[in-house]
């Protein structure tokens, strides 16, 4: 669109990313270049850009102050996360009469850096919801004598970055529920659901396992299924208003009176969807997995399993490496401990070595280097790999049980 001489004013962003999408966190340096396309001379005042960020929520309430009064209470809040402006070009001056200090930008293509850094102190994630919003942006402006300033903004993201691999997020997460029908006089069984889930956080494109048994024992068909919830809150003026969205579901097979299912690891995928804030004062998103039996006619049973939608996925190793030295003596104390016990005594050093290899052999060697290709060899690969398998999900089982399946108590049927 041609504004006079000005063909075009527009905002590029020195994307880091394979994407070539402007993505940032706190403390990053946001930089960027504002494009100005003239096609003669022309004299500025002045080109600025104003760089802000700001959580804000919004909405209203019918009210009733009578039998015949009615009117409308509006809910608004802001959080502001940072307020940047700069001067490319020119002054502040507001004296458009003045023919003194403009500057004269001749015909063609040019390029005005600017760069800016985001706070350190933590920021909410970019987010766009139904009552609220977290926007960050940069304005250009471009300001000339006599004439209507030309402006555009341009947004950027913002990610407050959510690490999975902390304790509290590795964690399983599990419940146990019961139900019992009842209609008039008559009592039918109860309806348990037991569920777990290997952790707490996750990140979107991963597929969550299910563990989880469901037994009928009432007389009606019941359906088990599980959803993923997002849950956003919007804070103001003492008030909150939710809305709860539904992400994602799976069904499984319905089941008769007397009948019991069980899901071994049933998979769940997390569609792309913005990740948790949780250090918002006035917006908050939170996730859940809902694992529930749907029951006609009456109240369905469910279990709520939080969840934590982060932005740093599942390291290999989990939260298990810490640094390369502690590591080294995580390993060696292990590998002690993994070698104490064995079935029978070693041989004898000569047992194994004859008296012509021994005297060939006594170049001296440190303990160091010893140990350097012990790390190196195939036992110490099969340990770490054994090391770092993750434990069992659903069910404890123990390699050396102390007296057989046949002389255990069986577990009473409902």
């Amino acid at each position: 669109m041609v504004l006079g001489k000005v063909k075009s004013l527009t905002i590029s962003f020195d994307c880091l990313n394979d994407s070539n999408v402007p993505v940032y966190s706190s403390g990053d340096t946001v930089s960027g270049r504002v494009n100005l396309e003239v096609t003669g001379e022309i004299r500025v005042k002045s080109l600025k850009i104003h760089a802000r960020g700001h959580a804000k929520v919004r909405w209203t309430e019918s009210r009733n102050a009578g039998s015949n009064t009615a009117y409308t209470q509006n809910y608004t809040e802001e959080v502001e996360y940072f307020n940047h402006k700069d001067i490319l070009i020119g002054h502040e001056r507001d004296d458009d009469n003045s023919e003194e200090g403009f500057n004269t930008i001749h015909s063609g293509r040019h390029e005005y850096a600017f760069s800016f850094e985001l706070p350190q102190t933590p920021l909410a994630t970019s987010f766009e919801g139904r009552h609220g919003s977290v926007r960050y942006w940069v304005k250009a402006e471009l300001h000339r004598p006599w004439l209507l300033p030309v402006k555009l903004k341009k947004e950027f993201t913002v990610f407050e970055h959510i690490d999975i691999n902390t304790p509290s997020l590795l964690s399983p997460q599990a419940g146990t529920k019961e139900k019992t029908l009842c209609c008039w006089f008559c009592t039918s069984g109860p309806i348990s659901l037991s569920a777990k889930i290997e952790r707490k956080g996750y990140t979107p494109g991963e597929s969550i396992q299910i563990f989880a048994e469901i037994e009928n024992c009432s007389s009606r068909m019941v359906v088990p299924k599980a959803a993923i919830y997002q849950t956003q809150a919007f804070y103001a003026k003492g008030k909150m208003k939710e809305v709860k969205q539904l992400v994602a579901n799976l069904r499984g097979e319905s089941l008769s009176s007397g009948k019991t299912d069980t899901w071994n690891g049933k998979l769940l995928k997390i569609p792309p969807v913005s990740p948790s804030i949780l250090d918002c004062s006035i917006i908050r998103v939170e996730y859940s997995l809902m694992v529930y039996v749907d029951i006609p006619g009456a109240m369905d049973l469910f279990l709520n399993l939080p969840l934590v939608i982060g932005t740093i996925p599942l390291h290999p190793f989990g939260s298990r490496t810490s640094s390369v030295s502690s590591q080294c003596s995580m390993n060696m104390n292990w590998l002690g401990l993994s070698l104490r016990e064995r079935p029978e005594a070693p041989p004898s050093y000569a047992e194994v070595v004859t008296e012509e290899q021994r005297r060939n052999n006594l170049a001296p060697v440190s303990a160091c280097d010893d140990f350097e290709r012990a790390l190196q060899g195939p036992l110490f690969a099969y340990i770490q790999e054994f090391r770092f398998l993750p434990p069992p999900l659903y069910s404890e089982i123990d390699p050396n049980p102390d007296q057989s399946a046949d002389d255990r108590p069986s577990c009473p049927s409902r």
